[in-house]
Order: structure tokens, then sequence, then C-alpha cells
């Protein structure tokens, strides 16, 4: 089932949540261009995320990853899949909330692990105790995710269509117009 959209989505949620598979699949039904916000960074800047992490830290990660978010959302009829952390700045929760539909991919711990545990592209996980760290950063994103989502869909144990297929069915909703 494919159709016409004319809003631009957005999808937030922790690592492992989907947001890249989903995004993929639910631009192609919705008849809109996708973009991942993480590719995109390592488009433009020619080098992947780990180095950038290793160069210029967090911080200058997250500078890029706003200056990106900024350019991806003033484009039109749009699915971009955002990165984990991209919440943590105000200015990208009120750009994204602002400027389209915001889905929040919620995903549990366990799930997490499961589908980070063989990535090598993930530079917050290069730590003895990823389960810990991914509860860490749990506690302080999904607050933010939760404030800014005009969606949530569980992410659990579930195949790539069905979810997308949940956001559609959602987004049709005269409450989310």
């Amino acid at each position: 089932m494919t159709c016409s959209f004319d809003r631009n989505v957005y999808l937030i949620g922790p690592m492992g949540s989907g947001k890249s598979a989903v995004g993929r699949y639910l631009a192609r039904q919705l008849q809109l261009d996708f973009y991942d916000s993480d590719a995109e960074i390592e488009r433009r800047t020619g080098v992947d995320i780990p180095f950038i992490f290793e160069k210029e830290g967090e911080a200058g990660f997250r500078e890029r990853e706003r200056e990106t978010l900024l350019a991806l959302t003033e484009l039109d009829r749009v699915v971009i899949a955002t990165g984990g952390g991209a919440i943590l700045l105000p200015e990208n929760r009120e750009r994204l909330a602002a400027r389209g539909i915001v889905v929040y991919l919620k995903t549990g711990i366990g799930q997490q692990v499961e589908r980070t545990r063989h990535g090598k592209q993930r530079p917050l996980l290069y730590t003895d105790d990823p389960e810990a760290k991914l509860r860490d950063l749990m506690t302080t994103r999904a607050p933010l995710y939760e404030s800014i989502a005009a969606i949530t869909v569980a992410t659990d144990r579930r195949q790539v269509r069905a979810v997308a297929d949940e956001i559609m069915q959602l987004l049709s909703e005269p409450a989310v117009q």
C-alpha cells in the first residue's frame, strides 16, 4: 500500500530501534525522499562517525549533527532517520517538532543490545559494558524523545514492515494531521 504524503516525518529513538530500516521502507510507501542523518554527516565530511568522535569528540560530532539536521529539515516531503542523540540539543528538538511529524521508535534495552552487538559504527558503545551504557543513555534520552514525539511506536521483536504500517496508519489519523 503506497500513498502520497505531504509532511516531513522525522524518526527519533535510540540506536538499534530501526530508524534507518523503517525510514527507508516508510519513505517508499509514502512516496517521500529518505535521508539518514548519520549517513549524511559521513557524506558531507568524507569520514565515518567513529573517526569524527576520535578527532573531535562527542561535542564536535553533535555540532556536525546540528548543522546537518538544520539543512535536512529545510527540505520538504522527506523522511529523516536521526541519530539516537540528535534530540540532546534543544535547538534540534525544537526544529524537528516545528518542521514535521516526529515519530519515536521505542525500543527496550534488550532489543538494543541484540541489534547493536555486532556494529562497529557506534562509538558510544566502545565500552566494556555496552548494556550499562545503553541504560544510561536511555535514562537521559527517553524523556527527550517523549517530549517531542507526536507518535510513539514500539519496535521490539517487530518486522520493519509492521512498524512502518502502524506509523502510516497513525499518520492518517486527523489528530496527527
